[in-house]
């Protein structure tokens, strides 16, 4: 199988040394060979030695090279490599691709191009870097009804977390190293503020229920708010805070959502630490299992796209054009469910209520979550010496509806012995 690599970055290289490296493995997996016969990049990378393998600076000319049967995308971004992909679909190619971001926003018309065309769109590495999740939702969980899938997709922000808790450090100061270590962008808006996994859980979800991918529905929150004081407190209470993505399948809808979240420090997903990912995924038959893993890196991610490759190669042996549909499922059988409002959504909170140290301050607030139908699970108040005269208020809540939350804060922000705004955390056990 002939295949060509546009981009030659981190995960391009990392593509062609695991193919050049392991090449005899993988064919004899694959039942042929896969020869890297083009690479386009807008410059070589010293990373890789190409040898006989032409090497051209025009990405589009792969798209219409009638010996190339696969082409890979490992371009990044939502304009150029949309093009080529569309252009490899148009002129029959296949095309495997790790980039989140146009699955996320444009897979839709991605597919059904591809659907028309009879070719295969494969996008392991797009999610959790190495982890076959996509593998284990498309096919080895077949059988089930997903009840829920709830994942630390984003190893910036998983990293920058674990550094506050386990050293006491701000955020900022964390972000700085992450930027040094190369681990966070320049511009880290995508990881710290959730978007990356914002992408990457939209093409979880639609995998896993059957939906059309609905990236601008999801509700994204970041982890900058994130005071080492609330990693703290939140641990005197038995939880981790971990930067989830959360689909859970309703009767009446999905819940599609990114935000920093209170784990039970016992649960396996509030052990996975520093840059590494999980997602765990609930079946009705199977129950909840963990997919573990390096989420980024060259080789990591080399292994999810060499696997897209493999699967293809076994197709075309077998004489099939498209093996397992890309989503999972066919088009005509999309799930009409819709995206719950985040005001619907339900989930215990964590609070942390800065109010000065003057008497009947803790009864107004609980009379107020009261009036709200919140019942409060335990709480805490720290001692005003080491807070500069106010005294840090910290509550765990019983499960309630979100907008009944943001109805209770606006009323106790208002009162005048609160300063500030209230810091609130959801609350999720998973088992």
């Amino acid at each position: 199988m002939k295949i060509a690599i546009c981009g030659l970055g981190t995960v391009g290289s990392g593509t062609f040394n695991v193919l050049a490296r392991n090449g005899f493995d993988i064919a004899a997996r694959a039942g042929m060979a896969i020869e890297v016969i083009r690479v386009a990049s807008r410059r070589m990378n010293p990373a890789c030695e190409l040898g006989s393998t032409q090497f051209t600076t025009d990405i589009f000319a792969v798209a219409s090279d009638p010996e190339v049967e696969v082409v890979v995308e490992l371009l990044g971004g939502t304009t150029i490599a949309k093009e080529l992909i569309l252009k490899a679909i148009e002129n029959g190619k296949h095309v495997v691709t790790a980039n989140k971001a146009l699955i996320a926003e444009h897979g839709g018309e991605i597919f059904e191009l591809a659907a028309r065309k009879g070719v295969t769109v494969a996008f392991e590495a797009a999610v959790a870097g190495g982890v076959p999740v996509i593998k284990a939702l498309r096919e080895g969980l077949a059988a089930n009804r997903i009840n829920w899938l709830a994942g630390i997709i984003n190893g910036t922000g998983n990293f920058i977390l674990t550094e506050m808790r386990d050293k006491g450090r701000a955020f900022e100061d964390v972000l700085k190293e992450a930027q040094a270590l190369g681990y966070a962008e320049a511009d880290p808006t995508f990881d710290v503020e959730g978007i990356d996994a914002a992408h990457k859980l939209t093409i979880l979800a639609s995998v896993a229920f059957g939906i059309p991918l609905q990236f601008k529905r999801a509700y994204t929150e970041g982890i900058s708010a994130i005071a080492p004081e609330d990693v703290q407190y939140a641990e005197e209470f038995g939880y981790r805070i971990k930067h989830l993505g959360i689909a859970r399948r309703l009767e009446h809808g999905v819940e599609l959502r990114v935000h920093p979240t209170l784990v039970p420090e016992t649960q396996l997903i509030a052990k996975v630490d520093g840059v590494m990912n999980a997602v765990m995924v609930d079946g009705d038959a199977v129950g909840p299992t963990l997919y573990y893993g390096a989420g980024a890196g060259a080789e990591a991610t080399a292994s999810a796209v060499v696997a897209d490759l493999v699967d293809i190669a076994r197709a075309l042996r077998q004489g099939v054009a498209v093996g397992v549909p890309s989503l999972g499922h066919n088009p005509e059988h999309l799930n009409d469910l819709e995206v719950v409002p985040v005001e619907d959504v339900v989930s215990a909170y964590y609070l942390r209520i800065l109010v000065q140290d003057h008497p009947g301050v803790l009864a107004n607030v609980a009379q107020i979550l009261s009036e709200h139908s919140i019942n409060i699970e335990s709480i805490v108040q720290k001692e005003s010496e080491q807070h500069d005269g106010l005294i840090p208020m910290i509550m765990l809540t019983h499960r309630v509806h979100e907008k009944n939350m943001n109805h209770a804060l606006a009323v106790i922000e208002a009162l005048p012995d609160v300063v500030g705004k209230v810091t609130r955390i959801r609350v999720e056990s998973f088992s």
